[in-house]
């Protein structure tokens, strides 16, 4: 997308570009620390993990990587996603893990990471309010819901942004994306390339001289404004080839063939 407002989302309360990072196989190295450092000089903004990554050390990395500063990085985690995880007595647990790991005082963004089965989501929410109430978390997500749990999530908590599995292929939440366009959170699909979109994909990336993958993040990109799509890689080259998603305009003809 060529306008600067397209390359760039508002994620609570800060500008980010619309390409971040997912970093569920990040290990607590310091090749991986530095390729975080390295990913945010190529102009990755957002960096997306979870208490339950790789056991904790993909927070441990990013907070060795960033401890010498993080201007205009939003640090997103998520905690929460195992049946009986959302009980308030462990996601206190869970949140001071985070802080500890990522070594911040205070949490960018956290995630309820699922809805528990065990346990209402008003007390899992209510027990993240209370950090946000606290200072520790600045703005809050919610993670694989529908549209009533959203609603019913903004009763107890502002949410900031929703992720849910979405990409080419995986569309099941249409109806969530509308709701989030409509509402102004941001919505984040995770697995973004993970599935394939066909011949179409190929001709398209083709004609752009661009990668199949750039084509499907492009895709994300015009489907919403409010889409900000985190893929994962290891790969400093991988992520540069993602950012250069925000340099592909697809055309009308383009989206819809793409959309199937």
């Amino acid at each position: 997308m060529s306008s600067e407002r397209a390359r760039t989302i508002r994620l609570g309360d800060r500008e980010v570009a619309r390409i971040g990072l997912g970093t569920n196989r990040l290990q607590h190295t310091s090749e991986h620390a530095a390729l975080i450092r390295d990913v945010v000089g190529a102009g990755i903004q957002h960096i997306d993990t979870a208490h339950l990554y790789t056991q904790g050390a993909s927070e441990q990395a990013i907070g060795e990587a960033l401890a010498g500063g993080r201007d205009g990085v939003v640090v997103a985690t998520k905690g929460g996603y195992r049946a009986g995880e959302g009980k308030g007595s462990v996601l206190r647990e869970q949140i001071a893990q985070s802080l500890r790991s990522l070594k911040v005082d205070t949490i960018d963004l956290y995630y309820l990471h699922r809805v528990d089965p065990e346990t209402p989501m008003e007390e899992s929410l209510a027990t993240i309010r209370e950090h946000v109430d606290q200072g520790l978390i600045r703005h809050v997500g919610i993670s694989e819901v529908g549209v009533d749990e959203i609603a019913k999530a903004r009763e107890i908590v502002p949410i900031a942004a929703v992720q849910n599995h979405y990409n080419l292929s995986e569309r099941r939440h249409d109806e969530v994306v509308g709701y989030c366009e409509r509402e102004g959170i941001v919505f984040v699909p995770f697995y973004p390339l993970r599935e394939s979109g066909g011949g179409a994909l190929d001709r398209i990336a083709a004609a752009h001289g661009a990668t199949a993958s750039q084509i499907a993040l492009a895709w994300l990109l015009r489907r919403s404004p409010v889409v900000l799509p985190i893929p994962g890689t290891l790969s400093l080259e991988h992520a540069r080839e993602n950012l250069g998603a925000l340099d592909v305009e697809l055309s009308d003809d383009e989206f819809e063939a793409l959309r199937g």
